[in-house]
């Protein structure tokens, strides 16, 4: 994926607010990019982590396809791009049709299938996530609750709920943060309006029961802003677990070597060091 949209529904005395995250792409030194077809700008080859944006949308996917089937360094950069604040008792379809307008300009547009839209509905319920899919948009709905356990719900076609404890997200935006990973834009407006937010962001435990106390945290303090974009960090690392793993232990790109006879990068040019009368092991 390249780009998550977190999307907090608030009810009658919250905001509803939106989070744009950009996912950084791999241009090191050690990626032969036009052997494999992709044009990457001279200044960009050895840049280390770039925005996609920096690139075509043809470039970029094509460099995202060799970060996820080839590899590159764990843990990449997660660029916040965008926020969105919208004005308290703003009719729910209005907030749709927002995000559906987000979803068709540059650069979600040409990226819709790298792209994730993630709706916190713990308040709303199903009706809302409905009155999506009756517009051809098909999030991921998420419900909040003060346990420790994920499940996932998925009732039908293209349908998926998970219930996602909020200790879960609290980490997520925590451990982004602390490891500098997780990037605010500083000339974002509501930036500001955030980093208050993440302040007050955190887990309240019932003794009693061991449950976070999900609905004392909603009193007092807006936490719109920071809510979108916990479910938006929160489902990039929970879905991306196995592939940053396997970056890990391979320690970035590596080129598999399938048959004793390494495929050449352009399908029926022959490699130059090889000829017929070779005998020597090939690598």
């Amino acid at each position: 994926m390249l780009f998550y949209i977190g999307l907090d529904l608030g009810q009658a005395s919250d905001y509803s607010a939106l989070a744009l995250l950009e996912e950084g792409l791999w241009c090191g030194p050690e990626v032969d990019f036009a052997g494999w077809g992709v044009f990457v700008p001279p200044e960009l080859e050895d840049a280390g982590w770039v925005s996609p944006s920096f690139l075509s949308p043809r470039s970029a996917g094509g460099v995202a396809r060799i970060n996820y089937e080839l590899g590159r360094p764990p843990h990449p950069p997660l660029y916040l791009r965008h926020l969105e604040r919208y004005e308290l008792g703003t009719p729910y379809p209005e907030v749709i049709q927002h995000v559906i307008r987000l979803l068709t300009r540059n650069p979600i547009r040409h990226h819709l299938e790298r792209t994730r839209l993630i709706v916190d509905a713990t308040g709303v319920g199903a009706p809302v996530l409905d009155f999506f899919r009756t517009q051809g948009v098909y999030p991921i709905g998420i419900t909040i609750h003060g346990g420790d356990t994920v499940t996932a719900d998925a009732p039908g076609p293209e349908i998926l709920n998970v219930r996602v404890p909020k200790r879960d997200l609290v980490a997520a935006v925590q451990t982004t943060l602390q490891t500098r990973r997780l990037r605010i834009a500083e000339r974002l407006p509501l930036a500001g309006v955030l980093r208050k937010e993440l302040l007050n962001f955190r887990v309240k435990i019932d003794p009693k029961t061991a449950h976070d106390s999900y609905s004392h945290w909603r009193e007092g303090d807006h936490d719109d802003l920071v809510l979108a974009t916990a479910v938006a960090c929160w489902y990039r690392e929970v879905t991306n677990v196995q592939v940053e793993q396997r970056n890990g232990e391979q320690g970035g790109y590596r080129v598999p070597v399938r048959n004793p006879n390494v495929e050449p990068f352009i399908k029926g040019e022959p490699e130059p060091f090889i000829t017929e009368t070779t005998n020597s092991r090939r690598y």
